[in-house]
């Protein structure tokens, strides 16, 4: 019975599986383990990739939110003009879409 622990590992190209055998003992460590040390690199470094993009949209956010009120909203002029012109809009059922 084999143990249950061992990957089977299996490559259908010689070629690929003889240059991963020379990496895996030129840096001391089992085909296994460096195959798995690989998809361990890979993963994290797709996630510290996603979490930077992450944390670079949570600091574009935080810029619109903390922005001064002021800054975007319109001023008692602006407002008064904007309900006259909806006033001078027809008025539309209730629940339809605009």
């Amino acid at each position: 019975m084999s143990d249950p622990k061992a990957m089977s590992l299996r490559f259908p190209d010689p070629e690929q599986r003889e240059a991963i055998a020379a990496a895996a003992k030129e840096a001391g460590v089992s085909m296994q383990e460096y195959i798995l040390s690989a998809a361990y690199e890979r993963a994290t470094a797709v996630e510290v990739k996603f979490l930077d993009a992450f944390k670079a949209s949570m600091a574009r956010s935080g810029e619109a939110f903390s922005a001064e009120p002021g800054d975007c909203d319109p001023s008692p002029e602006q407002r008064a003009a904007e309900q006259q012109a909806r006033a001078g809009l027809p008025q539309q059922e209730e629940g339809r879409a605009a």
